[in-house]
C-alpha cells in the first residue's frame, strides 16, 4: 500500500487544502456564471506626429501609433453602452478605441483625443485573489503556496485554465520579471557568494574591531551604520549585517535582542529610504494609472517613488529609533528589552534562560579557501562602486542606474578575487552558492509579480474605486492604508508580495478620492497613500514571525524568534503609530 490511511485522513483534514479548493471553486463558479460590470476608463492622449505625418502618443516609454480614429457620434464604448452590456450579459465589441473633439482653447479650435478602455469587474468577487492569498499564508505560513493559490483563484475568475500558457507564461516574460531575474537572483546572489567566498565580510567584521569598537555603545553603533550602509535591504541586509557584525557585539555583552532589533529595523526600513537597489525598479510596476500624468512612465514612477522618501515616516521613525537605542538615548525602552540589555551587560548571557536561540551554522560558515587571505578591500572596492554608480546616476539622470551600479560591483568582487589568487572555479563556485541562497526570494517576487497582474485584471482595484470614492474622507485613506497593509503584510511574512496585492488596488483608489473631493494637491496626496502602502508593508513584514528578514535577524544573530519578535514589536508599534500622526496631519493642513 503506498500510501497510508492516516496521511490520507491529515490531508483532508489540512484548513490551507479547502481554502485552497474553495478560492479556487469559487473563482470558477463567478469567473463562468456571473456576469461582470463593465465600467468605462478615459485617458487624455498627448498626440503628437512622427516626419511622416503620423499620429502617435507615448504609453510606458514606446509610442503607439493611431491607425482609427473616431469621432463621438461614431463611439461604441459610452457609459450608456456599457451599462447595457452589464446588463444584458454580454462583452463589449472592443475593449480600446481612441476619440477625438474640437475643442476651444485661447480663442483657437485644437482637436483633442482621448483613449476609452472597456474595464470589467465582478463586485466582491474581484478580491478573491487577495484574499485567498492572504488567507492561506496566515493558515501554512508559507507564502509561496499562497501566492500560488492566489493566481490560481485569479486565473479561474478570467476564465484562464492553462495557467501555464495563459497565465505564468505571460506574466513572467515581461522587463519586469527579467529585470528581477537579472538583479536579484543574478547580480544579487552572485555578489553575495563571491564575498562568502573571499571572506570580505569577515575581515571588514576584523577591521571594525580594531578600528572602531570600544565598548558596548560602539558595536551597536557599528550594527546600525552597517544597516545603513547594506541599503539593499530585505534577507541579504539581515545575513550580511547580522553575521558580521555578531562576533563583534558577542564581545561587548550586547543581547542577541537588542542586536537582532538593529539588524532587522535597519533592513528593509534604510531600503525604502536610501531607494538605489531594486525597490524602485520592482514597485514602479505597480503604480501605474491610467490618465495620471506623473506615473506615465516607467521613469515618471521611479522619480515619483523618490518623491514619497521624506513621507516614508514608519521608516524614518524606526532607523532614528534604533540609531537612538545604539548609543543609549532611546527615550522609551519596553520592558522586555530593557530587561535584556540589563541581563547581558551584568550577568553576560546573551538571551533569556529559556531561549531557544535560532542557528545560523551555515550562514556564519566561512567558504573561505586553503591558502587565500581575505582582505578588507575585497568588501570597500565593489561596495564603494555600488554606491557611487547608484548615487551618481541618480544625480545626473534623476534615475538610479541600479542594475549598472550592481553589475559592475559583481565584476569588480569577481576580478579582484581572482588577481588576488583565487581560482577562477572557486569564484564561480561562490557565485553559484550565492545564486542557490536567494532562489526562494526570487521565486517569491516572481509569483508576487504574477499574482499582481492577475489581482489588476481582475478588476478589484474598479470596485473599490466604485465602492469608496464618494463614501470616504480623503484624511482616513493613507491610515486605512497602512492597517490594511500592515495586516496583510503581517499575515503574509512579506513586503513585496504585499506591495504587488496592495499597490494595484491602492493607487487607483488614491486617486478616485482626490478627484471626487476636489484636492488642491491631488499628486500630494497620492504620494502620501504611496508611502503609507510602503511603510505599512515593511512595518508588517518586520514584525511578523512568519517573515524571512525576521527569521534571518534571528538566526543570524543567535537570537530565539519569539523573543526578537516581542521585544521589536513595541518600538516598531510607536514608530508605526507616530506615522500615522504624521500622515494625518501633513494630509489635513497641505493636502
Amino acid at each position: 500500500m503506498i500510501f497510508k490511511s492516516v496521511d490520507v485522513v491529515h490531508l483532508l483534514k489540512a484548513p490551507a487544502l479547502w481554502i485552497f479548493l474553495t478560492g479556487a471553486l469559487l473563482a470558477y463558479y463567478v469567473g463562468a456564471e456571473v456576469s461582470p460590470t463593465w465600467v468605462m476608463e478615459t485617458v487624455t492622449l498627448d498626440v503628437q506626429a512622427d516626419t511622416q505625418g503620423r499620429l502617435f502618443y507615448v504609453q510606458r516609454g514606446l509610442p503607439q501609433y493611431l491607425h482609427k480614429v473616431k469621432t463621438e457620434t461614431e463611439a461604441v464604448l459610452t457609459t450608456q453602452s456599457l451599462k447595457n452590456f452589464s446588463v444584458q450579459g454580454e462583452r463589449p465589441p472592443l475593449l480600446k478605441e481612441v476619440i477625438s473633439h474640437d475643442q476651444r482653447v485661447d480663442g483657437q479650435t485644437q482637436t483633442l483625443y482621448e483613449q476609452r478602455l472597456a474595464k470589467r469587474h465582478w463586485g466582491f468577487w474581484s478580491l478573491l485573489p487577495a484574499l485567498v492569498a492572504v488567507l492561506l499564508c496566515f493558515i501554512s505560513k508559507e507564502p509561496v503556496t499562497a501566492l500560488l493559490g492566489g493566481i490560481v483563484a485569479g486565473a479561474f475568475l478570467l476564465g484562464r485554465y492553462d495557467l501555464t500558457e495563459d497565465v505564468l507564461v505571460p506574466q513572467l516574460a515581461t522587463t519586469g520579471a527579467a529585470g528581477v531575474l537579472l538583479l536579484y537572483l543574478w547580480l544579487l546572489g552572485g555578489l553575495m557568494g563571491i564575498w562568502n567566498r573571499t571572506g570580505a565580510a569577515q575581515a571588514f567584521a576584523e577591521f571594525m574591531t580594531r578600528h572602531v569598537v570600544r565598548g558596548p555603545r560602539s558595536a551597536k553603533l557599528t550594527a546600525w551604520m552597517l544597516g545603513v550602509i547594506f541599503f539593499q535591504g530585505g534577507t541579504v541586509s539581515a545575513v550580511v549585517v547580522g553575521t558580521t557584525v555578531k562576533p563583534i557585539a558577542d564581545k561587548e555583552n550586547i543581547s542577541h535582542e537588542e542586536l537582532s532589533y538593529i539588524v532587522d529595523s535597519t533592513s528593509s526600513p534604510i531600503a525604502s529610504q536610501l531607494a538605489f537597489n531594486a525597490w524602485p525598479g520592482y514597485v514602479q510596476a505597480f503604480i501605474f494609472v491610467a490618465g495620471v500624468p506623473f506615473l506615465l512612465t516607467e521613469a515618471d514612477r521611479i522619480t515619483f517613488f523618490f518623491a514619497s522618501v521624506p513621507f516614508c515616516f514608519y521608516a524614518i521613525f524606526a532607523v532614528l529609533s534604533t540609531f537612538l537605542l545604539s548609543i543609549d538615548k532611546l527615550p522609551f525602552t519596553s520592558r522586555q528589552m530593557r530587561a535584556a540589555m540589563i541581563r547581558a551587560r551584568t550577568t553576560g548571557q546573551l538571551n533569556a534562560p529559556n531561549a531557544n536561540p535560532l542557528s545560523a551554522k551555515e550562514l556564519q560558515a566561512s567558504n573561505v579557501p586553503p591558502g587565500y587571505t581575505p582582505h578588507v578591500i575585497e568588501f570597500f572596492l565593489p561596495l564603494g562602486l555600488l554606491i557611487v554608480v547608484a548615487v551618481g546616476t541618480f544625480i545626473a539622470s534623476g534615475s538610479p542606474q541600479v542594475r549598472w551600479a550592481f553589475g559592475l560591483a559583481f565584476i569588480s568582487a569577481m576580478l579582484l578575487a581572482i588577481l588576488r589568487g583565487m581560482s577562477l572555479r572557486n569564484v564561480m563556485g561562490g557565485v553559484t552558492d550565492g545564486m542557490k541562497g536567494v532562489v526562494l526570494g526570487s521565486v517569491i517576487l516572481l509569483l508576487a509579480i504574477t499574482i499582481g497582474g492577475i489581482s489588476k485584471e481582475a478588476g478589484g482595484a474598479i470596485y473599490l474605486v466604485e465602492l469608496l470614492e464618494g463614501n470616504l474622507s480623503y484624511w482616513l485613506l493613507p491610515v486605512i492604508l497602512q492597517l490594511l497593509t500592515i495586516i496583510i503584510a503581517f499575515s503574509t511574512g512579506t513586503s513585496w508580495g504585499t506591495y504587488a496585492v496592495a499597490f494595484p488596488l491602492a493607487m487607483p483608489l488614491a486617486w478616485a478620492v482626490a478627484q471626487a473631493n476636489g484636492l488642491d494637491h491631488p499628486q500630494l496626496f497620492m504620494t502620501i497613500c504611496f508611502a503609507a502602502v510602503m511603510d505599512g508593508s515593511v512595518y508588517g513584514d518586520q514584525c511578523s514571525p512568519i517573515s524571512d528578514t525576521t527569521v534571518l535577524s534571528a538566526t543570524c544573530t543567535g537570537c530565539d524568534l519569539m523573543d526578537h519578535v516581542k521585544t521589536q514589536i513595541p518600538h516598531a508599534t510607536i514608530a508605526a503609530g507616530l506615522a500615522a500622526i504624521g500622515w494625518t496631519l501633513v494630509t489635513l493642513v497641505f493636502v
